[in-house]
């Protein structure tokens, strides 16, 4: 759905954006990580055919959008959620709505449908009538939302949405994110909240001018190191480790005895077994958890190699 190939984007001298190559799934929700001043909204910006690229392609879905008439279809097939909100604060919060549907060109009855769902959907419907201007940041950012899905977006472009946000309705957001997951919208989301992105995201970049790495979370956690299965045992007992190392290869135990290690490659799926394995040799599990590398782990090192 989103394909780019050595996008770049230059400011004179600076360079913003440095040959990024990258490609979006239709119904993914893809994550772009990375610190401030990265190049992540300007990314944004030319792939929403807001601002020109230097070089490089970019292409949504059929569309070029370096071509004149494909970024006009471009801009009607997606949805923006900006930094800033951008509202027409004077007016409420459905003739803001209502305005932008009427500049999408939609028709009168479809308009006032889409509006009452997603004001509902955001539980804002009962502002409908209030200014926008009066509302806290988080109501805005839902409305700015709102505004993005209302002429029903193939793709949907979120920058930043839950910066600055109160932890009650950057969950809402986060919360509406996951809904609409699962009507397998592609999402492109900028962030540099890496537990957000962990939660809501099918694959991750990261981005420091150039692409750093591209994957899945727990493809770019194994990146840095291996994650492992850690199990404390009630009491030592070299029985169990001598019935665990038949099964298990790496695994590695404390000078105590009670903290037994096990290299995996799915330690998160892996957990059940093992503690079965230790109960069944005969040993009491106090704690059993991973320990490792984490996509915080991961980011810090990729974005500090450029440092």
């Amino acid at each position: 759905m989103i394909e780019t190939e050595g996008l770049t984007k230059r400011f004179g001298d600076v360079t913003a954006v440095d040959s990024v190559s990258l490609s979006v799934a239709e119904g993914e929700v893809f994550g772009f990580l990375g610190p401030n001043g990265a190049g992540k909204t300007t990314t944004v910006r030319m792939l929403c055919c807001l601002i020109s690229k230097t070089s490089g392609e970019a292409r949504i879905g059929d569309y070029d959008v370096s071509k004149g008439d494909d970024s006009i279809k471009i801009r009607k097939m997606i949805g923006v959620v900006p930094d800033n909100v951008g509202l027409y604060e004077p007016l409420s919060a459905y003739k803001n709505l209502d305005l932008y549907g009427r500049l999408y060109g939609m028709a009168e009855s479809k308009r006032k449908e889409s509006i009452e769902r997603y004001l509902n959907l955001l539980g804002l419907w009962e502002k409908r009538d209030v200014a926008a201007g009066t509302f806290s940041k988080g109501m805005k950012q839902k409305l700015a939302i709102a505004r993005a899905l209302l002429h029903d977006p193939e793709v949907l472009f979120m920058d930043e949405p839950t910066a600055n946000l109160d932890p009650e309705s950057a969950k809402t957001v986060r919360d509406f994110i996951l809904d609409l997951k699962k009507e397998k919208r592609t999402i492109f989301l900028n962030s540099h909240n890496l537990a957000e992105v962990e939660r809501v995201c099918d694959r991750v970049a990261i981005l420091n001018t150039r692409l750093k790495a591209t994957g899945t979370p727990s493809e770019l956690e194994r990146m840095v190191g291996g994650r492992s299965v850690v199990v404390d045992l009630a009491q030592a007992s070299e029985a169990v480790v001598a019935s665990l190392r038949k099964k298990y290869s790496g695994l590695t135990t404390a000078q105590d005895g009670v903290r037994l290690s096990f290299t995996s490659s799915d330690p998160d799926g892996q957990i059940p077994d093992i503690v079965e394995a230790v109960v069944r040799a005969g040993g009491r599990v106090k704690y059993a958890g991973v320990e490792g590398s984490s996509l915080e782990a991961t980011y810090l090192q990729l974005v500090k190699s450029d440092a």
